[in-house]
């Protein structure tokens, strides 16, 4: 399954993941639409600063998800097909055992006092927050795909501090 995927050091902390992710889940479906009128679309994604670290924060969609074994009403879920762990509005009561259980603090509360959390953007195609990042430091793809680019990230990088350092 495809993940949305961080490489920290790309992170400028513009914010701009987490504009795409309010107009993909809008109704109008586009930012300026989306501010005439007056609309307050959820955000899914948020990034967090410490210091001079930023670090784009969303569900992490586990596969043994704390979330899902905590909900007393059914209303976080697994879509099998996709592997999308999904909230279902209708039947969230707003006990937060989910919030209590991430750890990832991924889930907030919507406007209507509900759990709230990134879907992948599951009904509408591929994440927007990662195809909105203009450093790319965000990534929609596969994780073997992933792991097996950062450790060749990794290996150059080594190699040529190792050069520089002999010079």
């Amino acid at each position: 399954m495809k993940r949305v995927l961080v490489r920290l050091e790309r992170c400028l902390g513009c914010h701009t993941c987490e504009l795409a992710c309010a107009v993909a889940h809008s109704k109008a479906g586009t930012l300026p639409g989306a501010v005439l009128g007056g609309e307050r679309p959820p955000i899914y994604i948020k990034v967090e600063q410490g210091g001079n670290l930023r670090f784009p924060a969303q569900c992490r969609h586990c596969t043994d998800a704390a979330c899902i074994h905590a909900c007393m009403s059914g209303a976080l879920h697994r879509n099998e097909e996709s592997g999308v762990v999904l909230c279902d509005q209708n039947k969230c009561v707003g006990c937060w055992m989910c919030v209590m259980t991430c750890p990832f603090g991924a889930i907030s509360e919507s406007l209507t006092h509900k759990a709230a959390k990134c879907d992948l953007c599951y009904d509408i195609g591929d994440p927007r927050c990662a195809a909105a990042c203009p450093t790319g430091a965000l990534s929609y793809e596969e994780v073997g795909s992933y792991d097996q680019t950062r450790r060749k990230e990794f290996i150059v990088n080594y190699l040529i501090s190792e050069m520089k350092g002999a010079m």
